[in-house]
């Protein structure tokens, strides 16, 4: 019998999240619901990871920078598709072991290299990339502000950003921005709003689209394969886990069908 692997209900933990996500059952929901099997925890589908290479022009000898890479998606892929060198940085040291795995497996290791480290005090020279790209990381992360500052300070003037970012609908009531921080990622609240964020860390922003729909696509496929999947995953993640993950992710459903919760993806320019 499989030990279930447990992890908080608030999926705040991503690291017992990327382990429960190498399992073959929740690889194979993710290849259903976003079109890769990394492992990831990002709603990052490979149509949007094929974006990323397009905008941010990722070529070979390109710099990237990839935040809260995780165990490597959408990362490793790039590396892949455009040939560029991605450095994969965040905080769980075993994902990112997990990420440089991968990375063999995919025959591009020798451009890809893991930094454990947090996104609002990186530990790179000023002007170091070329490029940098993040998925729902603002987003589970208080410190946005410095994160984009230090995301500009470590990259060349004219260099592009684009990420991806869950966030409150603007004009929500004080109630209704308590149920959409209830049911969204850790730190979902901005203060403010991310293009004037952007603005005050020398930041132009390019271009700003709604991918909602995306997002509310992949929360039906997720809680799709949940259900047609339950023994599997219920003898994976236990049976009080599985039900609390497919409660959650069923309220962030209703969350987005009654307005609450948004996902976008930024483009925008160092200045």
């Amino acid at each position: 019998m499989t030990n279930p692997i447990r992890a908080p209900s608030c999926c705040c933990c991503f690291e017992l999240q990327h382990e429960q996500h190498s399992h073959p059952a929740m690889r194979a929901v993710e290849r259903d619901v976003l079109g890769c099997d990394f492992g990831g925890t990002s709603w990052t589908t490979k149509a949007q990871a094929d974006r990323v290479q397009q905008s941010l022009g990722l070529a070979a000898g390109t710099r990237l920078l990839e935040l809260g890479a995780g165990t490597g998606w959408p990362g490793i892929y790039l590396a892949g598709l455009a040939g560029c060198d991605v450095t994969m940085l965040d905080l769980p040291v075993n994902s990112l072991i997990r990420a440089q795995r991968r990375a063999s497996e995919e025959n591009v290791s020798n451009r890809c290299r893991s930094v454990a480290a947090s996104a609002a005090a990186l530990p790179f020279r000023s002007r170091s990339f070329d490029a940098i790209t993040h998925s729902d990381v603002l987003c589970c992360l208080p410190e946005k502000l410095a994160m984009l500052r230090e995301c500009r300070r470590v990259t060349n003037k004219g260099a592009n950003m684009l990420f991806y970012v869950i966030a409150p609908e603007d004009g929500l009531t004080s109630r209704e921005l308590t149920r959409a921080s209830d049911v969204g990622p850790p730190f979902v609240e901005v203060p403010g709003d991310y293009a004037s964020l952007l603005l005050d860390s020398a930041w132009k922003l390019i271009r700003k689209t709604d991918l909602t729909a995306d997002y509310l696509l992949a929360l039906h496929r997720l809680v799709g394969a949940f259900e047609s999947e339950s023994t599997a995953l219920e003898a994976l993640l236990g049976s009080a886990e599985y039900t609390a993950q497919l409660l959650h992710r069923q309220q962030q459903v209703d969350a987005i069908e009654r307005g609450l919760l948004v996902r976008e993806m930024y483009l925008a320019t160092a200045t």
